[in-house]
């Protein structure tokens, strides 16, 4: 939840060299009553938008207006404790800024930073939009435990990705906050060695890649908003028809998300027959928790390595799978969909995969050959599917809440290619309902064509064939409609 106490603000030692008081803020969206910074106003009114530079960073206590008829420096009277770095940052390397602000009686409660360029002013060195990335960065971080005190060290910033040392560099300086503490410490030991001549280029170049690859990450802590049950009700009947008993474990595991406000120390296991909509549900979960999502191929993956990554003494290292999809994600909660989780024992390389997952699901953080530097997984929630689970080892079994999923009944099967499969291709071939019709004994003939198989994945492609049919005869022999019996689809799937 946001954490804001601004008419209580902490105040820290206030001497002749610091003119303001620093507050802890957890809030995502700064707005003129909860502000970034405050400056004083009393012996003049600032505009809404205002330019010019911070000043005086050693002793980190103003703002130089700079208006019309001159330049005019105010006090910082407060700051968020998240952006005494950045305030710095500014004010050591003259960067030129617009404020947005609004004077109440508290002072010019400033809520948006953003560069410019003007008159001669200094201009970021780094990427555009490196200071809205650091800003974003910054307002999704929490409060530090610990307040700064002289310490020393239609926007879309978040999207951009940080490559070059100094963007890097200066991101370590103004917001290396927001990042854990071994990732912090691990990228100061990599940038050393990234600008060090005394390593060879290779491990220079491995170095800044690195590099590139953890500070795009978002590392976001373990806490999980509420999400509203019926809302994720609603969701997985748009997704998936009947298996109340499927949807009922997975309401259920919402509410234990709504109570604690964390993810549930076991991942949720589908198993059952191939066509019963496992990554379906998979998919849903991850729209649901409002997580990104990425999938591993068990049955793909046949060497540890390839989850694992490389060490960086070989010239083609390169990031294993998993490291890959955090940076995919740019975030660090996320959910993996771990797909045909029966295949993971039978590795045809050195290792086991199935011994890589196990670090990865027991949320004590995962550590990547190439990054060489253990990352956080709490934010990670695995969802595996399988179509037999005597195929999976005992040891990955206990990782996992396993759901099984029952193979959908005939009358199901009718419902679903009638209500879901047959409209759902009609709307993508811009056919209407009353051109495309299927009989009683019509659709009796199709699921009686499909009896053998498991799951509705033939049903789907069976609607797409007759579908494409009523079609062809439309265009081809001028009919305006067509109707299937149960004779004219037993022809259609001769």
């Amino acid at each position: 939840m946001p954490v804001f106490d601004f008419s209580n603000a902490t105040t820290e030692k206030k001497d002749p060299e610091c003119t303001y008081t620093t507050f802890r803020s957890n809030e995502t969206k700064p707005s003129p009553e909860k502000p970034i910074l405050v400056l004083d106003n009393t012996s003049r009114q600032w505009n809404h938008h205002s330019c010019g530079v911070f000043s005086n960073p050693n002793q980190k206590s103003s703002f130089e207006f700079k208006e019309e008829d001159g330049v005019f420096p105010a006090d910082i009277l407060k700051i968020d404790a998240r952006f005494v770095s950045l305030v710095k940052w500014l004010g050591e390397n003259h960067i030129s800024v617009r404020l947005s602000g609004q004077n109440t009686g508290e002072g010019y409660a400033v809520y948006k930073i953003r560069e410019t360029a003007f008159g001669g002013g200094t201009k970021l060195s780094a990427e555009d939009g490196f200071l809205q990335f650091m800003i974003e960065r910054l307002l999704a971080s929490n409060a530090p435990t610990e307040l700064p005190e002289n310490e020393d060290e239609n926007e879309e910033g978040d999207n951009m990705k940080l490559t070059s040392i100094q963007s890097i560099t200066d991101f370590m300086t103004c917001a290396g906050r927001t990042m854990p503490d071994n990732i912090r410490l691990w990228a100061r030991r990599n940038l050393a060695v990234a600008r060090s001549h005394e390593v060879s280029q290779e491990e220079r170049r491995h170095a800044q890649r690195a590099l590139s690859i953890m500070m795009n990450i978002q590392w976001k802590n373990n806490y999980f908003e509420s999400i509203d049950p019926v809302e994720a009700r609603r969701i997985l009947d748009e997704e998936l028809y009947g298996m109340e008993k499927v949807k009922q474990r997975i309401i259920e595991t919402i509410i234990q998300i709504n109570r604690t406000h964390t993810l549930p120390a076991y991942g949720l296991l589908l198993v059952g027959p191939a066509g019963t909509g496992k990554s379906q549900i998979a998919y849903a979960v991850a729209r649901i928790l409002k997580l990104p999502w990425t999938t591993l191929d068990m049955s793909s993956i046949n060497d540890p390595e390839q989850l694992t990554g490389s060490s960086r003494v070989y010239a083609n290292a390169k990031p294993g799978i998993i490291m890959e999809a955090f940076s995919m994600a740019g975030e660090s909660n996320l959910v993996f969909i771990i797909n045909e989780l029966d295949k993971a024992t039978n590795g045809k390389g050195n290792g086991n995969p199935a011994d890589v997952l196990l670090t990865l699901l027991d949320n004590l953080g995962f550590t990547d050959n190439y990054m060489e530097c253990m990352v956080p997984t709490v934010g990670v929630y695995p969802i595996a599917t399988a179509n037999d689970k005597a195929q999976i080892s005992a040891p990955l079994m206990s990782r996992f809440a396993v759901i099984e999923l029952p193979d959908y009944t005939a009358e199901e099967k009718k419902v679903i290619f009638s209500k879901f499969a047959l409209p759902k291709v009609l709307k993508r071939m811009n056919l209407r309902e009353e051109e495309c019709v299927i009989a009683p004994d019509g659709l009796d003939a199709v699921i009686e064509q499909f009896a053998d198989t498991t799951g509705i994945r033939d049903l789907e492609q069976a609607a797409e064939h007759i579908a494409a049919n009523a079609l062809y005869q439309i265009e081809v022999n001028k009919v305006s409609s067509v109707t299937f019996d149960a004779e004219m689809v037993k022809k259609l799937f001769e």
